[in-house]
């Protein structure tokens, strides 16, 4: 038995890197997958390859169930048919795993308004696009009278949670995912819905572009291996979390941590309005 059996999951960016991964053992434990990838050039720019055959091709070849989706997640309507392509494929959709992404990095003094654009589109916007759509499916469904748990995984990175210098655009839209994913926590637990994000540190085209090919010494443990990201995805895919939702989960190699929201650290009060001289005076209380 597997976690996912009997399962319907779509991954977005699901044709490399961490997103193959992921669509690898969603079908290895048992899930139907719709693999979305458009084929971009890590800055967003059109290729014309098709990797979302190629995994597609792998997960048929071990025999499970996949179709690909070359539908571009930063389209409204292209999330729509993303969803409504796992629903006619296989009849129903369990669980939404938001991976997609490019990155355009440049100091804020020299990004263009293009650039900024273009990665808070795939980021941010592709994440709302598909919730928009798929959270919709799911709230039917329940008020349909099903009792199946639903589940929603977003992608933030700590290049958002902590900040990272040449990331404004990333990094802005990386928090937004972080915030959403408690929002939406919010409005969809009602209808059996858990929404959670991971913030995955691991080899891929985009950190190979940052920081290089962070390869792991011959005979020692890959920490930075892709493949490392996809159990925590499969556990909050599947059932196994049922109880959870909000939470922002690290994952780096064998280590897993939970990043807590931000909250407020130290208070001070008076009654009545501050005067700036008031605040100059007693601002290190909470600094």
């Amino acid at each position: 038995m597997g976690a996912m059996d009997g399962k319907v999951a779509i991954v977005t960016g699901g044709g490399r890197g961490i997103g193959r991964d992921e669509c690898l053992l969603l079908a290895r434990e048992g899930a139907k997958v719709v693999v979305n990838d458009v084929g971009a050039a890590l800055d967003g720019s059109e290729t014309g390859e098709r990797p979302a055959d190629e995994v597609v091709a792998e997960i048929r070849a071990r025999g499970g169930g996949a179709v690909p989706s070359y539908d571009d997640v930063t389209h409204y309507a292209g999330a729509e048919r993303l969803v409504r392509s796992a629903i006619d494929a296989f009849g129903r959709l369990d669980a939404l795993v938001n991976n997609a992404g490019i990155v355009r990095d440049r100091m804020v003094y020299n990004m263009s308004e293009e650039d900024f654009d273009a990665v808070v589109a795939v980021h941010l916007k592709g994440h709302f696009n598909c919730v928009r759509w798929a959270s919709a499916y799911f709230r039917e469904e329940n008020k349909k009278g099903s009792t199946d748990r639903r589940h929603i995984v977003n992608t933030t990175s700590g290049s958002g949670l902590l900040g990272n210098p040449g990331q404004t655009s990333y990094g802005a839209a990386k928090a937004g995912v972080a915030a959403l994913t408690l929002i939406w926590a919010r409005e969809l637990e009602r209808y059996g819905v858990s929404v959670n994000a991971i913030a995955p540190i691991a080899r891929t085209r985009m950190t190979q572009a940052t920081f290089g090919a962070l390869e792991a010494d011959a005979g020692e443990f890959d920490a930075m291996d892709p493949a490392n990201v996809a159990p925590l995805v499969v556990y909050l895919a599947s059932d196994l979390s049922n109880d959870v939702t909000g939470e922002v989960l690290g994952i780096r190699g064998g280590e897993l941590e939970r990043y807590a929201p931000w909250a407020v650290s130290k208070a001070i009060a008076k009654d009545g309005r501050w005067t700036v001289e008031e605040i100059a005076a007693r601002a290190r209380e909470v600094l």
